[in-house]
């Protein structure tokens, strides 16, 4: 048992002093905020561009088709119970206008 003990502080002490051999210093050179916050700048009008003009997009598109897949299956509920659910039909709706409209001020809210 005293050996187990001995052999596996060996094994990390080993590994500790490893550690601090092969570790390198690592310092921040100048103003890290400041760069980040010029690398925003530069990459917010392509960011803006991208979504505007593929993500956006993209959701309104999946959102259309969700909504028409649950008209059909409410339509077809409606013929089979008698009951028309507008409650998946309604929340795909107004999801899909607010895809629709995100882009007039989702940038306003964020600030570019």
């Amino acid at each position: 048992m005293a050996k187990e003990i001995k052999k596996i502080a060996m094994i990390v002490a080993v590994v500790f002093l490893l550690a601090v051999i092969f570790a390198k210093p690592v310092f921040a050179a100048g103003e890290v905020a400041g760069a980040i916050e010029d690398t925003w700048k530069a990459a917010a009008g392509q960011i803006k561009t991208v979504t505007n003009n593929v993500i956006f997009p993209v959701v309104d598109c999946v959102l259309a088709i969700m909504l028409f897949v649950k008209l059909a299956m409410s339509y077809f509920e409606y013929k089979k119970h008698g009951e028309f659910d507008f409650s998946g039909p309604a929340i795909l709706f107004f999801g899909l206008i607010f895809a629709l409209t995100a882009p007039l001020y989702i940038w306003g809210i964020i600030g570019i």
